[in-house]
């Protein structure tokens, strides 16, 4: 999420036209039409982040700037050459770093929480810890996890971290309560 992307054809010799057709998991489907006689653009229902990115080679390159999770999906390059008409597929997955919190709850136990993460956090605790997460799920395909540290019972205070676990990157804090 918020990083551009740039998805390319497999350039042939002598393009005559190129077309992307993005079917998106959220919303209608777009496309991006190049054609190299005219040096023509044409674009039907693509949001202003998704655009050609003229620059080296033969034709334009697709960027999508600031990705975001409406932008996944399918984006398909279909390419006609003097050659033959050429198809790639790229299958766009998002991801979003979760917002890691940690606080103490009324009966002072430590509270570890991944707030919406593409895909869902892996909250453990050092020391260990027997407690379980909880996962609420959000309508933007982002999931929170909730993890709440439990112990055996002992009076005195213990600093506990929770570490998360993500393909985005890996956090810890630390808290006693």
């Amino acid at each position: 999420v918020g990083d551009s992307s740039v998805l390319t054809c497999p350039h042939k010799e002598q393009i005559s036209m190129l077309a992307w057709k993005i079917t998106p998991k959220v919303g209608g489907p777009c496309s991006l039409v190049y054609r190299a006689d005219t040096n023509m653009t044409e674009r039907t229902n693509c949001s202003d982040n998704i655009n050609w990115k003229f620059g080296e080679g033969p034709a334009p390159a697709l960027e999508i700037q600031q990705v975001g999770i409406a932008q996944e999906g399918n984006y398909t390059c279909e390419e006609a050459s003097i050659n033959g008409i050429f198809y790639k597929t790229y299958h766009l997955t998002v991801l979003a770093p979760p917002r890691l919190s940690l606080s103490c709850d009324e009966q002072g136990s430590p509270v570890c929480q991944a707030a919406a993460g593409k895909p869902p956090a892996q909250l453990s605790w050092v020391p260990e810890s027997s407690s379980t997460a909880e996962e609420k799920c959000h309508e933007d395909g982002t999931v929170t996890v909730l993890s709440k540290f439990t112990a055996c019972s002992t009076n005195e205070t213990i600093v506990s971290t929770c570490m998360v676990s993500h393909p985005t990157g890996n956090w810890s804090q630390s808290i006693a309560c």
